[in-house]
């Protein structure tokens, strides 16, 4: 089925349809996909990281837990298959897929389900509405960077901190030098490296074109990635699509914070899921790039309004009023919807 989740859209399967052999299995989903071909012509993909992902879905085999996701980003126009990170958006579609396709059974006119990454051992509970025991793409929940509106998809995110990395502050920093760069290393669910624009004499409010036309800029940003990676005990990343690193800077339009995300390597037109809940819990911890720029509410719940190119992106998230550096709940909105189902024909050209 291919699917639209969050800002995201591709292919989903059934983990039983797949081969278990991970060769292999890489092999059929880059053709599917059509990679690697900058156009992704000869397949599903989209010519763009956010079109081009892939979720496999299967019964949950632990106490507790409804349903195993795992995520692939397929590389657009590298032969590479990802499952290391999360992709929140993605796990938007988990559950409304796995209802389509009979893995699990509605509660009542709202559903929630446990869902396991199994990229990472991450939990979360997502609610969808399920009237008259049916999945619902039907409402009026609006996310910035999908036209229209569709029913709300409730997450709440278990226990996200240090997701690939060792913790949530990898390095055992709030705040990092790299190549004269003062940034921040966080991982709540992403690894991500956050930066000021202005560091780098940009504003953080340019386009998405500007931005991944500026050769220079797009150079020194993975001279950083890529000695980050070592820093946050990731290895080498040159063929990693993490950390993702993000620009940073004041908020424009009344939110908390502006944000200019790369993932890793391509500006975003929006911002995901996961990095969104990473962005916003640097926001609220002492210390970090963030602190002169970020405008955090008060209180031990906080709603983080995330800026990015296409508009805006609320995290709520909790915090442990006896630890200030503990983000104890993340909670968010997203939406999903069935765009079609049937077979992709694949064709071996190795």
């Amino acid at each position: 089925m291919l699917m639209r989740g969050g800002t995201s859209r591709g292919p989903f399967f059934l983990d039983s349809d797949l081969p278990k052999d991970v060769e292999q299995r890489d092999k059929i989903l880059l053709a599917v996909m059509g990679s690697p071909d900058k156009r992704q012509i000869d397949g599903l993909g989209g010519s763009n990281p956010l079109t081009s992902k892939v979720g496999i879905v299967g019964k949950g085999n632990k106490e507790g837990i409804d349903l195993n996701f795992l995520f692939a980003q397929v590389m657009v126009d590298k032969a590479v298959v990802d499952t290391t990170p999360n992709c929140g958006n993605m796990l938007a579609a988990v559950v409304p897929f796995a209802l389509e396709v009979g893995l699990v059974k509605s509660e009542g006119s709202t559903s929630t389900f446990r869902v396991l990454t199994l990229n990472t051992g991450m939990q979360c509970d997502i609610t969808v509405n399920t009237p008259n025991g049916i999945i619902s793409y039907e409402g009026n929940a609006r996310i910035d960077g999908v036209p229209g509106t569709s029913a709300p998809i409730k997450i709440n995110f278990l226990d996200t901190a240090g997701s690939v990395c060792s913790g949530l502050l990898p390095t055992g920093n709030a705040l990092d030098l790299i190549e004269g760069i003062e940034l921040t290393c966080i991982d709540n669910g992403m690894p991500m490296v956050l930066m000021r624009a202005v560091d780098f004499g940009r504003t953080g409010y340019e386009s998405v074109s500007q931005m991944n036309a500026d050769i220079e800029l797009k150079k020194r940003i993975e001279d950083i990635r890529i000695k980050a990676g070592q820093l946050m005990g990731l290895g080498d990343v040159i063929n990693k699509t993490y950390p993702k690193m993000c620009l940073i800077s004041a908020p424009k339009d009344g939110g908390s914070i502006a944000t200019r995300c790369f993932i890793p390597h391509v500006c975003h037109d929006a911002i995901g899921v996961l990095a969104a809940v990473t962005v916003g819990t640097a926001c609220v911890l002492d210390g970090s790039i963030t602190h002169g720029i970020a405008k955090v509410p008060s209180g031990n719940t906080k709603a983080i309004s995330v800026e990015h190119p296409t508009g805006e992106f609320t995290v709520e998230l909790e915090v442990d009023p006896n630890n200030s550096q503990s983000v104890t709940k993340a909670e968010l909105l997203r939406t999903a919807r069935l765009i079609m189902r049937g077979e992709v024909m694949i064709c071996d050209n190795s």
